[in-house]
């Protein structure tokens, strides 16, 4: 059977499965995935790029098997960028290589995989054991949901402008709402998870009936998770405008404080209305990737 072939920057992709059907909910195909990264491409790329990435592929759709996939296949193109890295994996050490998606080329090749949620680090490459900023992952647990969360970013925001910072919320897309506070490339991670802990901490003993640290997931119900432990060298999260495997089809999606404010929720925000806001209102986690803050005062 012939093969689709697009040729993207130069080089040619062979697109397969492009009926397959991948949020039967929304009747989103395969075709209208890789569509709609496309569209967002040069949104979402600034966001990806020199960052290693861990996918989450769903080839059968969001209701088959799913895998995650850090180390690029042997069947990867050679012009496919990566990052080596080498981990600890029990008593031996071992070389994962990952995915670098720098250009339009790569993000389709990405989408093509079934990629459907993009996990990036939080720094890049070339400064990888220094990230370029702080995330807040406020994550509902049993018996809360996204307005405890909403909440409690807002507290967040407060507290980070009485130390004159700026922080940048966006949907998880799921039920919880991330806040990333930009930082200059010269921090730990143990520095900015550090950093973290110290507000983490403080939304805890302000809101003890609303906000928990609590490693144990049992101790956590009813509770938003504040978990500061994502700042380590490795972690990552789901990247702005990254579909989630949802009934749904919603995107992680930045937002404004004032839409929050105003009651903004996760359902708001799909593959099928993104690309039209993105138009609209443009990348409003643009200030993620040129905002440059110190924290010095809270790790003296």
């Amino acid at each position: 059977m012939c093969l689709p072939v697009v040729v993207v920057e130069g080089e040619k992709l062979e697109l397969t499965n492009l009926s397959k059907v991948m949020w039967p909910e929304e009747n989103i195909t395969k075709a209208d995935f890789i569509d709609y990264c496309v569209r967002i491409a040069p949104y979402i790329l600034p966001h990806l790029k020199d960052r290693p990435l861990v996918f989450t592929r769903y080839p059968d759709g969001i209701y088959g098997k799913a895998f995650y996939q850090k180390n690029v296949p042997d069947y990867a193109p050679d012009w496919l960028m990566t990052y080596d890295e080498e981990i600890n994996d029990g008593n031996r050490r071992k070389l994962v290589r990952y995915v670098l998606i720098k250009d339009l080329k790569s993000l389709v090749w990405a989408a093509n995989q079934a990629s459907l949620e993009m996990h990036p680090w939080l720094s890049r490459a070339g400064t990888i054991d220094h990230p370029d900023f702080v995330v807040f992952d406020l994550d509902p647990m049993e018996n809360t949901g996204f307005e405890d969360a909403r909440q409690l970013a807002l507290a967040l925001k407060r507290l980070l402008e009485m130390e004159g910072l700026k922080g940048f919320p966006k949907t998880s897309g799921a039920t919880g709402l991330q806040v990333y506070v930009p930082v200059e490339a010269r921090y730990t991670y143990r520095q900015v998870r550090t950093f973290a802990e110290f507000f983490c901490r403080v939304l805890e003993k302000t809101f003890p009936e609303k906000a928990t640290t609590e490693r144990s997931i049992k101790d956590r119900r009813g509770k938003v998770y504040l978990d500061y432990l994502q700042n380590v060298k490795g972690k990552t999260l789901i990247a702005p405008y990254s579909p989630r495997p949802l009934a749904e089809a919603t995107v992680s999606a930045p937002v404004t404080w004032d839409e929050l404010e105003s009651g903004a929720v996760p359902s708001m925000f799909k593959i099928r209305n993104m690309a039209e806001r993105l138009e609209k209102m443009g990348d409003l986690f643009r200030g993620v990737l040129e905002e440059k803050q110190r924290i010095d005062r809270r790790l003296q």
